[in-house]
């Protein structure tokens, strides 16, 4: 017994030593840091007070301008990060030293969790072999052959909008209807399936696929566990997608696959080109091809993707066009004469005479981008020009976006709403990468182009339909956002007076 003892007090020791040790790390290297609170770090307050991009944001405010180096030390929990406060060095992780920082270092299963071995989170050679299978699916003439697709949903999307303003005479819930909209493109770009999630407020897309977003397979703790240790969680054989969602999608792309290969079904979508690489892949070509489980993972996370960041990044437009008349007025006449000039139809190539709505839809993603901050893993050690400012193999590098994005030296008066600012002189006088809701570099979002043309397709549907103002008692200003939500959403909806205008 006295031994024992003896080994759970060395145990004990070690222990404390260690986590000791571990929170020092950024203290006995002398790189400014704020003081960790065991277990939590820095993020004490992670989905209690603060939604996480902001915990980023104050530390980059604080730091900025008073350290003599390109990041601070930070704990999230218990991994070692920096957070990048100068922008040459942002451009430095993502751009010209990418081959040091180009893992993204979350959680993947690629055997017990196929859907979470996708693009967004494989690492390493898998990211890279995938990146360049994928590309050539994302290109204009791709784009252009599922513009009709979008633009078939957004007129469903104007009829369920008259339909919902024409029964409500005080404000309406928009997020939703949002959301709807952008379930129904990418489920019939990605899946080949007419969801009716306009048509059906309860429709299974918008259910699954926002339980794919908010819901969590495991307890907070285990939580911990995938997002701080996510190789040691993988090695456990745990999973973060939650069955219910797995076994929904993992079914509608088999039975999606299998049709359409049975009856040599052709839809010019994301799912064809998938399903040809599916097929080379039976026929021994795996250097070009995808297995089953590969295809599944991608058209899930172009799904989720497409929908949520999308359906969100509308939102906020609509409300800032709400909270901006003149901006409002000035993008309307923009799109009715676009519209009337093309006989009231909206296609590809008009699309691009839309300039001010691209500078509307920037100026959104500028003040509240939705995904805003962005997570690498140095899979190298970096020297800097300043010794002491070293990353060694292993550690989280956080690029601040929503900083960024709303520092005055960049972009000044950043609560203002200013579509102006991306007028092409002043993009030109701004350093690069000061602007990032789809990333930079060669990890970019893939999926940009069809994010912005759907986003771009459905914006101009509504302006040119409907007027949005604030509805006096309604909506929520400032904006709240939600605090338990790893991207950028308004707390409790976007409520607005929406009413119909008159068109040529």
């Amino acid at each position: 017994m006295a031994i024992l003892i003896v080994l759970l007090i060395g145990v004990i020791t070690f222990a404390a030593w260690y986590v000791h040790q571990h929170f020092n790390y950024w203290k006995r290297r002398g790189i400014p840091h704020d003081k960790p609170k065991i277990p939590f770090g820095n993020t004490s307050e992670l989905m209690k007070t603060v939604q996480v991009s902001q915990i980023f944001v104050n530390t980059y405010n604080k730091y900025k301008s008073k350290i003599d180096g390109p990041f601070v030390g930070f704990y999230m929990y218990f991994k070692q990060m920096v957070v990048v406060t100068d922008i040459d060095f942002v451009k430095t992780v993502l751009i010209r030293e990418f081959e040091k920082f180009h893992d993204r270092g979350v959680f993947h299963n690629e055997r017990d969790d196929p859907l979470s071995a996708n693009l967004v989170n494989v690492d390493g050679q898998k990211w890279k072999t995938l990146r360049q299978k994928l590309t050539p699916t994302f290109t204009s003439g791709k784009m252009k052959s599922m513009f009709p697709t979008i633009l078939t949903v957004g007129d469903e999307l104007i009829r369920v909008f008259d339909q919902t303003v024409s029964a409500s005479s005080d404000s309406t819930e928009i997020t939703h209807l949002l959301a709807r909209f952008t379930a129904d493109v990418i489920g019939s770009c990605a899946f080949g399936l007419d969801c009716h999630s306009l048509s059906d407020p309860k429709a299974e897309f918008v259910q699954m696929g926002t339980a794919a977003i908010t819901e969590r397979r495991y307890g907070k703790s285990m939580d911990l566990l995938l997002f701080g240790a996510p190789q040691l969680a993988a090695k456990l054989r745990m999973k973060a997608t939650v069955q219910k969602v797995e076994d929904f999608y993992m079914n509608i792309i088999r039975d999606t696959v299998d049709y359409r290969i049975k009856n040599n079904v052709k839809r010019n979508d994301f799912m064809d080109m998938l399903i040809e690489m599916k097929l080379k892949y039976d026929n021994g070509d795996k250097a070009n091809g995808l297995t089953f489980n590969e295809i599944a993972a991608q058209a899930f996370i172009f799904f989720l993707a497409g929908f949520e960041t999308s359906s969100t990044s509308m939102g906020f437009a609509l409300y800032e066009l709400a909270s901006n008349q003149d901006v409002q007025d000035k993008l309307r006449i923009e799109i009715d004469a676009v519209m009337k000039k093309h006989n009231g139809k909206l296609d590809y190539d008009s699309m691009r005479e839309l300039t001010y709505l691209e500078k509307v839809i920037d100026e959104t993603m500028r003040k509240r981008p939705v995904v805003a901050h962005l997570i690498r893993i140095a899979t190298q050690r970096y020297e800097h020009t300043n010794p002491k400012y070293y990353i060694e193999k292993g550690t989280g590098v956080i690029i601040p976006t929503l900083a960024i994005h709303h520092d005055p030296e960049f972009y000044p008066e950043p609560e203002k709403f200013i579509p102006e600012r991306f007028d092409e002189d002043q993009v030109q006088q701004r350093p690069a990468c000061t602007f990032l809701p789809f990333g930079d570099g060669p990890r970019n979002c893939i999926g940009l182009r069809f994010g912005r043309m759907q986003v771009i397709i459905g914006m101009a549907l509504l302006i040119h339909n409907f007027k949005f103002e604030l509805h006096p008692t309604k909506t929520v200003v400032p904006m709240v956002y939600r605090i338990d939500d790893i991207l950028m959403s308004s707390k409790d909806g976007i409520h607005l007076k929406v009413s119909r205008v008159g068109k040529f």
